[in-house]
């Protein structure tokens, strides 16, 4: 007779809640799987919005976020407690979620105690340390503390075999952003004064923007938005501002003042993943929109100069505005003006999954515990 095992999902940011919500229900699903939540905090304001949305909860909560933490302070923090909680959990396997210091630092503590980590969006590549920073780094060092890697590609799975990682602990499962923002978009309404908008035939815009790396020219960034939007005035352009001071201190000051361009506090999961979908651009500097905007067939600017996700790219779905000033206002302005191109990506094919990467992910847990046969890869 098999003992249920305890997997532990460990995250502390919003992205990571919305993609680890599918992989806890299909966890809790799957036979002789119990799982359990473990929340650093990293981002207090923003996760627990996120939890909200899929009725979560944490089991365990660090409470680790301070103002103006620097990643240092972070990781000192989160290392030792993440090991003591694990413990007393008596996690039988933990799991983490992509590039943040978060899952890094929950994986070394979990390493330390003994525990198999599982690394849910493994092998996702961009080839710079600093871009982005330092996220790259974060995604690389979990992967050499992971037992299984949930790749969302097979892309990502070959950038694994091609480091040595054990083929027999990689899962190709599709991304399971797909899972999360189909099923919260089809739910959930638009906001009702976005809805007008819409139903007025006014075309949205949705922009985010907050990596470190572009922090050293985000006014000049912004300041390139304003432009875009003054020459597109019959376009609402919708930015929810991370709560970070240095984004906020670059953005409002180049925005606020641009008639159709509207600054808003960071959104729930609720209302952005009915926003992305309603939106005929999504311009983002963030990873997870990539995948989202590819999921919903909204076409997506990115706002970096290298994405660790290219099969958006290859596909058609994304296209790169890089981040210098001139640059991203030109494709910007390219794209809102060529309704043709706008389509073309419209009707790219989605890359990166087709709901049921947490399904996926449970099936391999199972069978890493002698559970259940190996499930098939996707794609």
């Amino acid at each position: 007779m098999h003992t249920t095992k305890h997997v532990v999902l460990a995250f502390g940011t919003r992205p990571e809640a919305t993609k680890m919500a599918p992989v806890y229900a299909a966890v809790q699903a799957q036979a002789g799987l119990h799982a359990s939540i473990l929340s650093t905090g990293q981002q207090r304001q923003m996760l627990d919005g996120a939890l909200a949305v899929f009725g979560l909860t944490p089991d365990r909560d660090l409470n680790v976020m301070t103002d103006r933490q620097t990643l240092a302070d972070l990781t000192a923090r989160i290392v030792p407690q993440a090991g003591r909680v694990l413990r007393e959990m008596g996690a039988d396997m933990v799991l983490v979620h992509g590039d943040t210091t978060t899952s890094f630092c929950v994986a070394l503590a979990a390493f330390y105690e003994g525990i198999p980590v599982g690394h849910v969006e493994a092998g996702l590549r961009s080839g710079s340390l600093k871009e982005p920073f330092p996220e790259e780094a974060n995604r690389r060092l979990t992967g050499v503390l992971s037992t299984l890697d949930f790749a969302p590609t097979a892309g990502s799975r070959a950038n694994l075999v091609r480091e040595g990682k054990s083929e027999a602990g990689i899962f190709v499962t599709g991304q399971t952003a797909v899972d999360a923002v189909r099923e919260v978009a089809g739910r959930v309404p638009l906001r009702a004064g976005w809805r007008a908008r819409v139903e007025a035939g006014q075309p949205l815009v949705t922009v985010t923007m907050h990596r470190r790396e572009n922090q050293p020219m985000m006014r000049e960034m912004a300041l390139a938005l304003a432009r875009v939007a003054q020459a597109h005035p019959d376009h609402h352009f919708i930015y929810p501002v991370h709560l970070s001071p240095a984004v906020q201190e670059a953005v409002r000051p180049a925005l606020s003042d641009v008639p159709n361009f509207e600054l808003v506090d960071p959104l729930d999961y609720s209302d952005m993943a009915p926003l992305m979908a309603a939106s005929r651009l999504l311009a983002t500097d963030s990873g997870g929109l990539q995948e989202e905007g590819a999921a919903l067939g909204v076409p997506v600017a990115v706002l970096r100069n290298v994405t660790e996700r290219p099969e958006g790219v290859e596909a058609g779905v994304l296209t790169l505005a890089g981040n210098d000033p001139a640059g991203l206002e030109a494709v910007l302005s390219g794209l809102l003006g060529s309704a043709e191109t706008l389509q073309a990506m419209r009707q790219a094919r989605n890359p990166y999954g087709d709901g049921h990467a947490g399904t996926r992910i449970a099936q391999a847990i199972a069978w890493h515990f002698g559970l259940t046969e190996r499930p098939a890869d996707w794609g």
